[in-house]
């Protein structure tokens, strides 16, 4: 553009650039300011130059930072311009001041539209510039048609169309309605045949967007996504402009290389010759050169290529070739290829048969380890991480050792945790993943979780082979000067549990492995404190016979402690001290740790929550649709090493059913049915993190096999999927579950389906069905507006379980992605199926279940409510009066805050009604309303829509009738309020309280309420406000 001839303007960026501070600059633009908008007021003076001029410094003074909020006039009127001077700064300004929101862009429908159908190419540039810019929906409704007629028309210049091409990209981002599929695909096709390169490259962004919402309906431009590849890789036909420093159009070869990863895989056998044709050329014809610029556009190709051929599964001969090259590239001086060698290596790991070729680079990757980049570093760990197995385990588990001595703090704690948790997965034997986990802490305690040190002392009570190994060296550990806490732990632990058995030994006799432990105690924390009192009274139980002196040595620590301001180790002093003086009786109380039973490592599930996959994420989904099942199968065999097998736990988008119900009619129908036979309400006491037990995480989350009730009598079963939802439970039945048809299952349940279903709509683990074949539990982790479930298919008999299918039907504000089930469950084996959730917005609908199975000729079909709930997305918060009631009296009347009288309540006392609404998440907070008789509790709700919000909730009782009483309830969200309301008023009418169950899993119970949440109150309430 060219703005010489505009002294006015070119005098006042002079001026604003010789402004010495801030405060002058302000004053020079609020004068400028000031002056045009004196001359917009009298804008019938103005002559187009100086229109234009004035509008320039518009948007200068934009740019610059400040607020223009006038003059959108005067600049959207330079669009309707005939002249090209003055549309060019009107359509310029506009797409820089104005967004897709903005009213004063329907004044410019027309006017656009007018220079789109237009003859004057420059104007259409110009149009098709702007819009594709600001986007929004009213320009892809109105606009669209017009656009898409440029792109195909054959009389318009290629300037124009590769600008329509983006346009309509802009376009379908913001509405994708405004591309119809069923007539785009032809359109397409003969799109990709176009000569002109500039189009074909705009024309293949367009298709990259539209193939990779929509596979079905493009597979006829496949061949011609092939064909585009063979000319640009034989360089025919291709202009000299669009040659990058050698290369034929770098950028179209990556985006149509980048477009064919979409489709799943290739049928036509000439087809797929004639690509693996062009991709070989590829390989073979690049190379590290000096040159920067040719070196970076011929490896963005070649990298796409490479995520092309994992993609397609190409013969072993060519993967071959592609870690060769691969492991040329890890070995350059170049940092940016070395990180991409390594990067599209480890995605390399994902091909079958190529992790063999990929050990021959060891070496290499080692060595990377110690490269000054740390994104060079950490590339090269994952790569480690990923290609081991049991034939090179030692060798790379013992470099990691030696690089946590060397390697930053940002990485130890990962480093750590993989070095942990190959050592467990390929262990040659127990004792070598016991001399590395200690090794491990030893050297990098600090960033050595509990799960770890949990772990191995789950190995060590599980095989009493390792136990008088695992002693001794905890033993010579404890002679260090130096020693880290987590040592200290699971030294005392190990001793404690095994000392007996080194008794013969030099230097282990009870007397001299409680004096060496006995050092540690005045430098360890509180938490270590109560283990070195149980490892105490371990060695005092070991002590046969009675030695008074090391008795009467311990004795006095156990009365030191009694009076310890810590409730948990004064607890444990107390007791220890009691217990110790019964003499025989002691060896019967504090009896050896039995084993553990078997269950998935939970180091492995924490590697599996961390893993972030760098690969192209829409070719990664589509490959891992294609795959198998991947669930984890858990049998009842366990291997030598002790560890369980662990797959890759994929997932699966199950198709979302549209299963909305009128909220009166459910909260008529919950209201109707209330009983005392279908609900529950547990009694969730807050457990404090540091008082809990230690080793609870090594617990199995579910027993197969639990003791049984009596079976519940079955009641007519709900045809329609819908109706089961909406039934009341009397309707509904105990079993609270429909079937498929009219029949009914010859299986019938051995739990009340409803009780369990309220059960877990109050806590996180548990059965949700059962009978006489199958068990299935559920245990699930919440944060924020996520969840992550475990889906527990039990087979209870000794012949497997076939035909099996598990479907998830959500609501529509979940999102809900379960793993594909396999559909053979072996005999006496357990299926886990990791489950995601993510809660858009807030609803009491519930998602269902779908379950089937062949047991013999019995076929079995049951439909369950799922237990993902509203208040699962609560998180309680306490807060002080001061924040309490501006909050309060800033949501007034409705629809932010709701008032109700709800009668028919079950009368509860105010304790117990605490305890309800903690079990449901919400935090009561005492001493802000004044009177006794009366329930604060604040909680914070999590969707996607709304993020965190904040809710108020109070509660006003009637001491003399406890069976009616007036909650208030107040959000951000008119739609939270009453949904949060209509939830409460559930669990205080129509839930019944719940007798005490009887123990199903070992399952350790958690508290709804994390400690964290009351760090700091005050300071998170002002986060969310």
């Amino acid at each position: 553009m060219a703005l010489s001839g505009m002294r006015g303007l070119s005098v006042f960026i002079s001026d604003v650039r010789n402004c010495q501070n801030k405060e002058q600059e302000r004053l020079r633009v609020d004068k400028e300011l000031g002056n045009i908008r004196t001359r917009f007021k009298n804008e019938k003076g103005l002559s187009p130059y100086e229109k234009k001029k004035y509008v320039w410094k518009m948007l200068y003074i934009y740019m610059l930072g400040y607020d223009v909020d006038f003059g959108h006039t005067e600049t959207v009127s330079l669009i309707s311009a005939p002249k090209y001077p003055e549309k060019q700064v009107g359509y310029i300004v506009t797409s820089c001041l104005l967004n897709e929101n903005h009213d004063f862009l329907r004044m410019v429908i027309n006017t656009v539209r007018n220079d789109i159908v237009g003859r004057n190419e420059t104007f259409q540039c110009l149009a098709l510039t702007m819009v594709g810019n600001i986007g929004g929906k009213e320009f892809s409704e109105s606009l669209a048609p017009d656009v898409q007629k440029l792109l195909i028309s054959s009389s318009c210049r290629p300037l124009v169309r590769k600008k329509a091409a983006l346009c309509l990209l802009r376009l379908y981002r913001k509405n994708p309605d405004v591309v119809n599929v069923d007539g785009w695909s032809d359109r397409m096709s003969q799109l990709l045949d176009e000569r002109d390169l500039g189009v074909l490259t705009s024309v293949m962004s367009l298709f990259v967007a539209l193939v990779s919402s929509n596979i079905e309906a493009y597979w006829n431009c496949l061949p011609k996504c092939v064909k585009i590849l063979e000319r640009l890789a034989r360089n025919q036909d291709v202009p000299q402009e669009y040659t990058y420093y050698g290369i034929p159009s770098p950028w179209l070869q990556v985006k149509t290389m980048r477009a064919l990863q979409y489709f799943p895989t290739i049928e036509d056998p000439n087809t797929r010759r004639a690509l693996f044709e062009v991709l070989q050329r590829i390989l073979m014809g690049t190379d590290v050169v000096k040159n920067v610029n040719k070196n970076n556009a011929a490896h963005a190709v070649l990298f796409e290529a490479l995520a092309l051929v994992m993609h397609l599964d190409a013969e072993k001969e060519m993967m071959s070739q592609c870690v060769a090259l691969l492991g040329k590239f890890i070995a350059v001086r170049e940092p940016n290829i070395r990180y991409l060698g390594l990067e599209n290596m480890t995605r390399m790991l994902l091909v079958s048969d190529v992790q063999d070729i990929i050990k021959r680079h060891q070496a290499q990757i080692i060595t990377s380890l110690k490269d000054p980049d740390i994104s060079i570093r950490r590339r090269a760990l994952d790569l480690l991480y990923g290609m081991c197995d049991v034939t090179n385990a030692k060798d790379i588990v013992e470099e990691l050792l030696q690089y946590l001595n060397t390697a930053d703090f940002t990485m130890r704690e990962e480093l750590a945790l993989k070095a942990a948790i190959l050592a467990e997965k390929f262990a040659p034997d127990l004792s070598w993943y016991v001399d590395v986990i200690l090794q491990l802490i030893d050297k990098a305690g600090d960033f050595v979780s509990d799960d770890i040190w949990y772990r191995v002392v789950q190995f060590v009570t599980n095989n009493e082979d390792l136990q008088p190994y695992a002693a001794a060296k905890a033993r010579e550990y404890l002679e260090k000067p130096a020693l880290h806490e987590t040592m200290v732990k699971v030294s005392a632990y190990l001793l404690g549990e095994y000392s007996h058995l080194l008794a013969r030994r030099p230097g282990c006799s009870p007397k001299e492995i409680f004096a060496i432990i006995n050092e540690k105690l005045p430098t360890v924390a509180t938490s270590t404190v109560a283990i070195l009192l149980s490892t105490y009274a371990k060695i005092l139980m070991h002590n046969l016979p009675p030695d008074p002196e090391l008795q009467e040595q311990i004795w006095s620590i156990f009365r030191k402690y009694e009076s310890y301001i810590d409730v948990e180790i004064q607890q444990r002093a107390v007791e220890y001290f009691s217990l110790s003086r019964k003499g025989a009786a002691l060896v019967d109380v504090l009896a050896e740790m039995p084993k553990f039973p078997e269950r998935q490592s939970a180091l492995l599930k924490k590697a599996e929550d961390a893993e972030v996959d760098t690969a192209e994420q829409s070719a990664i989904k589509i490959r891992s649709q294609q795959q198998t099942s991947n669930a984890l199968v858990v049998t009842d065999q366990r291997p030598a090493n002790g560890s369980l097998p662990v797959s890759q736990l994929g997932l699966v988008r199950m198709p979302s059913q549209n299963m909305e119900a009128s909220t009166q009619g459910q909260a008529s129908s919950r209201e109707e049915g209330m009983t005392d036979e279908n609900g529950s309400i547990n009694k969730v006491v807050p457990q404090d993190a540091s008082t809990a037990d230690l080793l609870g995480d090594l617990l199995g989350p579910l027993a197969i096999e639990g003791p049984q009730v009596p079976t519940v009598p079955g009641e007519q079963k709900d045809k329609n999927l819908l109706s089961a939802l909406e039934a009341t439970p009397e309707e509904a039945g105990p079993l609270a579950l429909a079937t498929v048809d009219d029949q009914p299952n010859s299986v019938q349940p051995i739990v009340n389906i409803a009780e369990r279903f309220n059960a877990l709509c109050l806590k996180d683990s548990g059965v949700l069905y059962e009978d006489p074949h199958i068990q299935i539990g559920i245990k699930a982790e919440w944060r924020a507006h996520h969840g992550r479930l475990v889906l527990f298919l039990g087979n209870k008999n000794t012949s497997p379980l076939v035909s099996v299918r598990a479907l998830i039907l959500p609501p529509t504000h979940l999102k809900m992605e379960l793993s594909m089930v396999p559909e053979t469950i072996p005999p006496r084996a357990q299926v886990q199926c990791p489950l995601e959730v993510v809660n858009l917005r807030a609803s009491r609908d519930l998602a269902v279940l779908d379950f089937s199975y062949k047991f013999g000729t019995a076929v079995v079909n049951v439909k369950l409510r799922f237990p993902v709930v509203l208040n699962k997305f609560l998180q309680p918060i306490l807060v002080s009066a001061e924040e309490f009631f501006p909050q309060w009296k800033s949501l007034s009347g409705p629809p932010l805050k709701l008032q109700e009288v709800i009668r028919g309540v079950k009368p509860l006392s105010l304790p117990e009604m605490a305890n309800l609404f903690t079990s449901l998440h919400l935090a009561v907070t005492p001493g802000i309303d004044a009177n006794p008789n009366n329930l604060v509790a604040c909680t914070t709700f999590y969707s996607e829509s709304t993020r965190a919000m904040l809710c108020l909730i109070r509660v006003e009782t009637d001491p003399s009738d406890r069976t009616q009483l007036r909650i208030t309830i107040a959000s951000g969200d008119p739609t939270l309020t009453f949904e949060l309301k209509e939830c409460i008023k559930e669990h205080l009418v129509s839930i019944p309280m719940q007798t005490p169950p009887p123990a199903v899993s070992p399952v350790q119970p958690q508290s709804p309420v994390s400690p964290a949440a009351y760090n700091d109150p005050g300071a998170m309430l002002a986060g969310l406000l």
